[in-house]
């Protein structure tokens, strides 16, 4: 990311692109080198003159990412024009002492994905903090529940809030629960280099670097790239569901909530009137492309032998943009929750009398049975006459339910355990 790209005003948007530069990729492989040198200075391998010289030249402002970039051209990877860069201002042969490039390039990745799903959780957490004030501010704003996109038996604004809540507060669990771990193995993964002192040095190592030490280094076996990956698309799919609602509740001919953001923010090139919901709209854009990504990055788990060639190479990219995609997703919909305004009102004026013929058919069920009260009220509904007038008319209904009663039952309280489920969410949240 060497200059900002005409879509990333909206595509790269938060923190997470700053953590996710040539300049952060470089840090990170030089924070490997020098931990490495401090490593093997904790095991008496070379001198700490030594590895505080390797330390001092690894900061990513002493090298160009450009030059890197050509020379990798030549090597196949981006580690190997750094170590000699590196290796060039120390003057030092214990620079890169028992690495591969793979090590250096995989343990990067790993402090990358530290730093950029740190950057992603902070937005998830607000996004979901601004839940649990939906959800308790409207636990008794009564909304249309909608499945296949129709109504369906009432919910509150609430509950819809609480499981946007539930949503993001577990993908968040999830993405918590990786820990990157250090890769460290040598040439085929035995860090012969190092005789007998390897093992001990990557232990080293791992604590320098504040990284999981794992049981071998893991070269063809990538669950540490599958594990966030996999984490990180679910999150995206938490990010474009509520994304999603936000859209469809925003249409002019629903108009349940708005995104109330800055002055031109949501206006259209053409049309005046228009205020459109753009931190949702940016939030499903970026979200939507996770799954190719992440397709990707599990297909190039498939390696060959102690090195793979090829499918190693074929992760850099994909992931890079998976960390950048979802951290995007979860900055514009954090945005969006703090732009949102619901509009209660409008949400009952919604609210279809006949989404509330389930408890008719419901009520006469222990009468004359299931079958043939929903067939009933199903009867009623398709008539196209007033709904309390059909139902009161029809034979079997209007038998046992008399018009007042009706009445009683279409009211708007069929709400079931709709505020316990808010509650239950909200004590989960702060758990």
């Amino acid at each position: 990311m060497s200059e900002p790209g005409l879509f990333d005003g909206v595509l790269a948007a938060g923190s997470v692109r700053e953590v996710l530069s040539d300049t952060a990729w470089i840090q990170a492989m030089l924070d490997f080198e020098a931990a490495l040198a401090a490593a093997l200075a904790d095991v008496g391998l070379v001198d700490r003159a030594h590895a505080n010289s390797i330390a001092e030249h690894c900061r990513a402002e002493f090298y160009d990412a450009a030059e890197l970039a050509k020379a990798s051209v030549h090597a196949g990877n981006p580690a190997a024009p750094l170590v000699r860069a590196l290796s060039d201002r120390v003057g030092d042969g214990h620079v890169h002492l028992g690495a591969t490039s793979q090590d250096v390039v995989d343990t990067a990745a790993m402090i990358v994905i530290r730093n950029a799903t740190a950057v992603v959780l902070q937005d998830v957490h607000a996004a979901a903090q601004i839940a649990a004030g939906l959800a308790r501010e409207h636990v008794d704003t009564v909304q249309p529940g909608r499945t296949l996109l129709r109504q369906a038996t009432p919910v509150t604004f609430g509950f819809t809030a609480a499981g946007w809540l539930i949503g993001l507060v577990e993908a968040a669990e999830r993405l918590e629960a990786i820990r990157p771990a250090l890769q460290f193995g040598g040439a085929s993964g035995t860090l012969a280099a190092l005789g007998q002192g390897g093992v001990e040095v990557a232990a080293a190592l791992a604590r320098r670097l504040d990284l999981a030490e794992p049981v071998l280094p893991w070269h063809t076996v990538r669950l540490r790239i599958a594990e966030p990956a996999a984490a990180l698309g679910a999150l995206c799919g938490v990010l474009g569901t509520i994304a999603r609602d936000i859209t469809l509740l925003a249409q002019t001919e629903i108009g349940e909530v708005t995104e109330e953001g800055p002055p031109g923010s949501g206006s259209s090139s053409t049309m005046p009137h228009k205020n459109n919901p753009v931190a949702a709209v940016a939030a499903l854009g970026c979200s939507m492309q996770a799954p190719g990504l992440v397709a990707t990055l599990l297909h190039a788990g498939v390696q060959e032998h102690q090195r793979a060639a090829g499918a190693w190479h074929a992760e850099w990219s994909p992931l890079r943009e998976l960390l950048r995609t979802s951290g995007s997703a979860a900055y514009w919909l954090r945005t969006s929750l703090e732009r949102l305004r619901v509009h209660p009102l409008r949400m009952r004026a919604n609210l279809a009398g006949d989404a509330l013929v389930e408890r008719i058919a419901t009520e006469l069920t222990p009468v004359v049975g299931r079958r043939r009260a929903y067939d009933a009220v199903t009867r009623c509904c398709v008539s196209g006459d007033d709904l309390v007038e059909a139902l009161a008319g029809d034979p079997v209904v209007g038998t046992h339910l008399s018009r007042e009663r009706l009445h009683e039952l279409l009211r708007t309280d069929y709400l079931g355990s709709a505020k316990e489920f808010v509650e239950r969410a909200l004590r989960r949240a702060s758990a």
